[in-house]
């Protein structure tokens, strides 16, 4: 009896090798929100912005950019919303200060400085990183948007994720 052999894209003896371009200054940016309410199944709502490539344009998510999100995540919960956020200066822009004023079904609170572990949402991170972008060697930006989306939608429909990213926070939702 033969052992089985191991299959690879390389001869034997060769050390497989991917060329990348260096090329690319491309970033795609990533906003999400984890959205707990007490008898009721958790929910991801998420934005992807990509870098337009042009050396004038924005990089990264502008305060308007979250506000949009925050309005589309009002409609799709349809009730008020306590929003918990780190302390991105973005999220802190008078413009979003402002918005946040003028909504009476808004309420944010912010979490301490350097406080990741606090965050539900760098848990959705990491369980992107591991899963669905690990091994990957991505042969172009919307390849990696491809993966990115298809990891978040995943994560999406699975609640009990969700919810485990709370709990690994040590915080809980108590409704007053």
């Amino acid at each position: 009896m033969t052992p089985p052999q191991a299959r690879t894209w390389s001869q034997r003896g060769r050390t497989p090798v991917v060329r990348v371009r260096g090329r690319s200054r491309r970033r795609i940016s990533i906003a999400a929100l984890t959205c707990y309410k007490p008898g009721h199944r958790s929910r991801l709502i998420y934005r992807p912005r990509r870098d337009d490539g042009r050396r004038d344009g924005r990089k990264s998510f502008s305060w308007r950019d979250y506000r949009d999100l925050l309005i589309a995540a009002h409609q799709q919960l349809g009730g008020p919303i306590v929003l918990v956020w780190d302390n991105l200066n973005v999220q802190k822009a008078a413009g979003l200060r402002e918005f946040a004023e003028a909504r009476d079904w808004l309420t944010i609170y912010y979490l301490p400085p350097y406080a990741p572990d606090l965050n539900p949402v760098e848990g959705i991170w990491s369980l992107l990183r591991r899963g669905w972008l690990s091994n990957v060697a991505f042969s172009t930006p919307e390849h990696l948007v491809q993966r990115i989306r298809r990891g978040l939608r995943h994560i999406q429909y699975r609640s009990e994720l969700i919810d485990g990213c709370l709990a690994e926070t040590g915080l809980s939702i108590r409704p007053t």
